[in-house]
């Protein structure tokens, strides 16, 4: 190598930080040993896994370090890369290759090596560079998981917003869908029926006049009870229902309940019975654990068959109070039963005398005993009965949720 040469490469290596601390006729030794490598557009130096232990520095042109369409990092002229393999023999972690036409110089790891070995000077300096290289290494790391963890953030908080603007959609698609069928329906028939009844009233025999009137009163007593939950439903939705517990007999909260729905039971010969102690006081939104019971209950008797019997049980431990409402009628299959309580898949059944729903109560149910601080499930067997319970802590148990 001429001295012309030489000393090019010894300006070369001055340029680069991990070399000036090392004294000139050191950098001499070294130039003799760089191995130059040239590489086309495209060419790949080395594959991610290699096991190829040396230090590369950019001359002209600019390479990439990356992990198929990954890009980590470029390098461009006085700029090095591979430091690490000069002192651990693990694999490369990337593949690097050349974006462009480009001239690099190779100091390989057993050169490094020799010099340790012989040059204490050296040794010292290029030392120092290297653990100031690697600090700058962690504090980069360090802010580029600071960064992803930001991102980690960001991306679970879209996430959630997903999820929830998923669910709002999931609601108004199930409120239009209410406003559109099950309120139209029975509107219709409610006005078919008064529209012949105010034309052809006297035309009629007394027996049939009473099954209009009979039909008029369930179509719009139902309707009614949908547009009650309807707008409970509503009000829970954008946040205008805020809990409001106080001290009550349960037992006259049920008995209540069921004087308010006899009419109904009595219309298929359903019997009520009531498993319940006195003075069982619990401190609870009254509205909402009223809405629970009739909801229930109503649910009970339009499932259960002619003659049917439905049982309410109540039992008391030292935490909560469970409420279990019990028929006798058609059942829900397994499949139905996991997707009850779930605005996006709610199921809705015929009941024994054709009543119809739209499980909206069963949704209300559930979003108001969790307010209330308990829990709502169902036990069923197809053909053989549903018994529907739900928990509400009792007086001196766990504390209901505070809005």
């Amino acid at each position: 190598m001429s001295d012309i040469e030489l000393n090019k490469l010894v300006n070369i290596l001055k340029s680069i930080q991990l070399f000036e601390s090392v004294q000139e006729d050191v950098l001499k030794e070294i130039a003799k040993v760089l191995v130059p490598v040239t590489l086309e557009k495209g060419d790949v130096l080395f594959k991610k896994g290699d096991f190829d232990h040396s230090l590369f520095i950019v001359v002209d042109g600019c390479v990439k370090a990356h992990v198929e369409n990954h890009i980590y990092a470029t390098f461009q002229p006085s700029m090095y890369f591979g430091e690490y393999t000069l002192l651990d023999s693990t694999a490369r972690s990337t593949t690097v290759t050349a974006m462009e036409k480009s001239y690099l110089l190779r100091f390989d790891q057993k050169d490094f090596f020799a010099f340790l070995d012989n040059s204490p000077k050296m040794t010292r300096a290029l030392l120092n560079n290297l653990v100031w290289r690697l600090r700058d290494y962690n504090i980069l790391e360090a802010e580029l998981t600071a960064k992803n963890n930001e991102i980690l953030k960001q991306k679970q908080s879209i996430e959630i917003q997903r999820k929830e603007l998923e669910s709002l959609n999931t609601t108004k698609d199930k409120f239009f869908a209410i406003i559109a069928h099950d309120l139209k329906n029975p509107f219709s028939t409610v006005l078919g029926l008064s529209e012949l009844l105010a034309k052809e009233f006297e035309s009629f025999e007394p027996d049939k006049l009473k099954v209009f009137i009979e039909q008029i009163y369930k179509y719009s007593n139902n309707t009614f009870n949908l547009l009650e939950n309807l707008l409970q439903w509503s009000m829970l939705q954008t946040g205008r229902m805020p809990l409001r517990p106080k001290l009550i007999d349960l037992k006259s909260l049920i008995d209540e309940n069921i004087e308010l729905l006899r009419g109904n039971a009595l219309q298929k010969g359903i019997r009520v019975e009531t498993t319940i102690d006195t003075d069982l006081f619990v401190y609870v939104d009254v509205s909402m654990i009223t809405t629970v019971l009739r909801n229930l209950l109503s649910n009970a008797i339009k499932f259960t068959t002619q003659d049917g019997v439905i049982k309410i049980k109540v039992e008391k431990d030292t935490k909560q109070i469970k409420v279990s409402v019990s028929d006798n009628g058609v059942g829900i299959s397994s499949q139905d039963q996991e997707k009850l309580f779930k605005i996006d898949s709610n199921p809705t059944t015929i009941g024994t005398s054709q009543e119809k729903g739209t499980g909206l109560g069963l949704i209300l149910c559930k979003d108001f005993v969790e307010r209330n601080g308990g829990n709502i499930w169902v036990e069923s067997e197809f053909g053989k009965g549903s018994n529907f319970i739900f928990t509400i802590p009792s007086v001196g148990g766990d504390n209901q949720k505070k809005d």
